[in-house]
């Protein structure tokens, strides 16, 4: 990454970290940008999570570690990672109409994971997300293994987890992402 590209990330992650202290009481941004500067990896993947609409921003501090979590916090699922089959069994298994990915493969390309079913909660303890729009979450073996996957919205003042086939992929799903720095 180049040095202005570098420094345009960081000023609009510390405009965004600024403007939302709710998502991170107690948290200095001077602490955030230290472990930043020093790791080229989680610079790329939150640059992708930028690029792909998913406005990321740090949601937790790990005292045990000493890591931060940054997660996308866009009001609906990142504009730039929808229309994604859940992950590439789905992707192959798919005969016509294919999409152009999946969400699993996406997210390990960028570098991030897609969230739990307790992340994508915890999120939405934080503020109300995908009110129009529902995500791809991590999918629990036992489900996945028959062919489903799972996606979480927010309606009516509540969050919803659903099932759907995993070949399946919408213009309205996309996935969100999180990264430990």
């Amino acid at each position: 990454m180049k040095a202005q590209e570098r420094d345009d990330l960081l000023a609009t992650l510390k405009a965004r970290f600024e403007q939302n202290m709710q998502r991170h009481r107690g948290i200095a941004w001077a602490d955030v940008l230290q472990r930043l500067q020093s790791n080229a990896n989680a610079l790329k993947a939150l640059r992708a999570m930028e690029a792909t609409g998913g406005e990321p921003d740090v949601i937790g501090f790990d005292k045990a570690s000493g890591t931060f979590t940054f997660c996308d916090c866009s009001l609906e699922s990142p504009a730039g990672r929808r229309s994604l089959c859940y992950d590439a069994a789905a992707l192959y298994a798919r005969k016509e109409n294919k999409p152009q990915g999946s969400a699993v493969e996406a997210a390990a390309e960028m570098g991030i994971e897609l969230l739990t079913e307790a992340q994508y909660r915890e999120l939405q303890a934080l503020g109300e997300f995908d009110l129009k729009t529902s995500s791809w979450i991590r999918t629990p073996n036992d489900v996945r293994s028959l062919g489903g996957a799972l996606f979480c919205d927010r309606r009516y003042g509540r969050v919803f987890v659903y099932h759907n086939g995993a070949q399946s992929y919408y213009a309205a799903r996309g996935f969100r992402g999180r990264l430990s720095v």
